[in-house]
């Protein structure tokens, strides 16, 4: 499957920038979308050092016209998209009440519109060929709304209603065009460090966390297999959205009492620290954030749920050995 055309959007830093790693490494053409122009320059070079061949482009993805020209210029210097990865998201940690109207708006216009409008530039082409996988880079918290993140949870929720009805009206035009969901635990990327935040002490992924590398093999498993209409990575991921299925108001409480606490870390915040809500942060400096973020010492590198999940195939074709070998004896044994 290597050697495809990929375009990735948040390609400059976090999952994205892991994600576009285990492109190369495969010998995929990999298209990077982000407005972080220093990171984008330092995942081209990932790119070029793991064999792959990359195209940047800068863009910001709440621009409609934007991302399809910049999906115009994929094809022209690439060939045709095969895959289109949406992950591109910016957030404001604080409570409902002091986020502002303009900073909801932009939140939703890059994190849910962003994807719409990835998605419209892709399927566009996509169509032509009837051929395609685009996958939606999602969260457990498209299901499980959480205190803190409204203007996130929102607009993951959103997408994930909206790849819902999409995915019926591709089926139902029997199209050859695949798309397919990847539902995330908390990620050790520099989102904690580079989102607006008015908490009063420094923001954190709730543990446990995870490393950007399990995402980012989470998301190539979807791309390699978009057939599943989504994909779980992790076990906290199972968990809560189990749990939110089966008790949403227990956890509802649980969050009440224990979401404000979680999400912070016993370190002031800084007040009127720069962020990239608007702007890139690399834009005056030229610092290149990378894929992790922090949190290093407290991230793991791997996941049993993952690795059970992406060979649920073969285990549960063993498992259907075992108990036909054990039916068979028991059947043998009161022969005998």
């Amino acid at each position: 499957m290597a050697g495809r055309v990929v375009v990735v959007t948040g390609a400059s830093g976090g999952i994205g920038r892991a994600v576009v790693r285990e492109l190369a490494r495969r010998g995929d053409r990999v298209a990077l979308l982000a407005r972080g122009e220093a990171g984008l320059a330092a995942a081209a070079a990932e790119v070029a050092e793991h064999g792959g061949e990359a195209l940047v482009v800068p863009v910001d993805v709440s621009d409609a016209e934007a991302v399809d020209a910049a999906a115009g210029q994929v094809e022209d210097r690439l060939g045709p998209i095969d895959v289109w990865v949406n992950v591109a998201f910016t957030s404001v940690f604080a409570r409902f009440g002091d986020i502002t109207p303009e900073e909801y708006r932009r939140v939703t216009e890059v994190t849910y519109l962003g994807y719409v409008y990835g998605t419209m530039a892709a399927l566009r082409r996509m169509k032509l060929r009837d051929r395609g996988t685009i996958v939606q880079v999602g969260s457990a918290l498209a299901y499980r709304g959480v205190p803190l993140q409204t203007a996130y949870c929102g607009a993951k929720h959103a997408i994930q209603g909206f790849h819902e009805s999409l995915r019926t009206e591709l089926l139902h035009d029997r199209s050859g065009i695949r798309v397919t969901m990847v539902q995330l635990p908390a990620v050790n990327t520099p989102q904690f460090g580079w989102v607006r935040s008015k908490l009063p002490q420094k923001a954190q992924p709730v543990p446990p966390i995870y490393q950007p590398e399990v995402a980012a093999r989470g998301i190539l498993h979807a791309v390699d297999h978009p057939g599943r209409r989504e994909w779980w990575v992790g076990g906290s991921t199972v968990g809560t959205l189990l749990g939110n299925a089966v008790a949403p108001a227990l956890l509802d409480r649980y969050l009440a009492r224990t979401g404000f606490d979680d999400q912070q870390v016993d370190e002031p915040e800084v007040a009127g620290r720069p962020d990239n809500l608007f702007a890139p942060l690399d834009g005056d400096d030229g610092h290149d954030f990378g894929a992790h973020g922090t949190f290093d010492d407290r991230s793991a590198s791997r996941s049993l749920q993952q690795w059970l999940s992406h060979r649920a195939g073969p285990l549960a074709a063993g498992a259907g050995v075992v108990v036909a070998g054990g039916v068979a004896a028991l059947v043998g044994a009161r022969r005998r």
